[in-house]
């Protein structure tokens, strides 16, 4: 590995804590740089290169998350350098991120959510797993990575919370509502002594390893075959829903940014416009001079 981006990928994951996902991502960003710039050394790496990087990478077709993601990169690695000293001035100043197309998230209305956690029926292993997993996506609005870390030690059942490590690797604790709280204790009780203990993973696949987050993806996917929700969406979904849903009956934007484990307020503000675009659509549909 070129001894730069070395040093750069050691910063990252011992100052700035970077998780293995974040620390993959961006050397093979830097790698794709890499292999663009030819032999030319980093020092010697100008703007007009950069940007030349980028219109390609454009023209490539690659979405505009995909570019923005690899020009982040691009400025923290020359960022870092600069810093260091490594090189003498940083190209990457004027390097502008790719506007984006404002999506909204996708999310499930309360009822179809009500119905998707609640289609796991059963009193065995999977089912009442299953029932588990859906209720506490749905309580907590973790994301799935969070999900499938969390271990048996890191629920407080009789406390109403759980400890989760979320990006950057920082630790935050989250409500567990009651229903969630009932459905994991369930689950529990179909574990033996030997898959109980608090250093086990929490949630397990059939063979008691930890399950993985494609896992949990094919698990919603069959339950919302099931309950005929034609909407193709993620596990991330249920996030969306738990925050618009919060949103929608009156709690705050702070609050809910906590609770998502958001360090900018304005990565939460998205779902301030899920909700006010539901209110336009019921204006409009409803006000007889809309």
């Amino acid at each position: 590995m070129d001894r730069f981006v070395e040093k750069f990928l050691n910063y990252l994951r011992i100052e700035r804590n970077a998780s293995p996902h974040t620390l993959r991502n961006y050397a093979k960003d830097l790698a794709t740089l890499r292999q663009t710039l030819g032999e030319r050394p980093w020092e010697q790496t100008d703007l007009l290169a950069l940007r030349q990087f980028v219109a390609q990478q454009r023209s490539s077709g690659l979405s505009k998350v995909t570019i923005a993601r690899r020009v982040a990169t691009i400025r923290s690695f020359f960022r870092f350098l600069h810093r260091e000293g490594y090189v003498p001035v940083n190209p990457a100043l004027g390097l502008m991120r790719p506007k984006q197309d404002r999506k909204l998230p996708a999310f499930l209305s309360v009822e179809e959510t009500t119905r998707l956690v609640e289609a796991p029926q059963g009193d065995g292993f999977a089912p009442c797993r299953d029932r588990a997993i859906l209720e506490t996506l749905y309580s907590t609005g973790l994301r799935v990575s969070e999900l499938v870390g969390l271990k048996i030690r890191d629920v407080d059942l009789i406390g109403g919370t759980l400890r989760t490590t979320g990006k950057g690797r920082k630790e935050r604790m989250v409500p567990v509502g009651s229903f969630s709280i009932q459905a994991i204790r369930r689950y529990l009780k179909t574990l033996s002594q030997v898959y109980s203990d608090p250093e086990r993973a929490l949630f397990q696949n059939r063979l008691h390893g930890r399950l993985t987050d494609r896992s949990v993806r094919r698990i919603l996917n069959r339950y919302l075959a099931q309950i005929s929700v034609s909407l193709r969406i993620s596990p991330h979904a249920l996030r969306h829903s738990f925050a618009t849903h919060l949103l929608d009956r009156g709690a705050d934007l702070r609050s809910v940014q906590e609770l998502l484990g958001h360090s900018s307020l304005t990565t939460t503000q998205v779902y301030t416009h899920v909700t006010t675009e539901r209110l336009k659509r019921v204006y409009e549909s409803a006000h007889p001079r809309a």
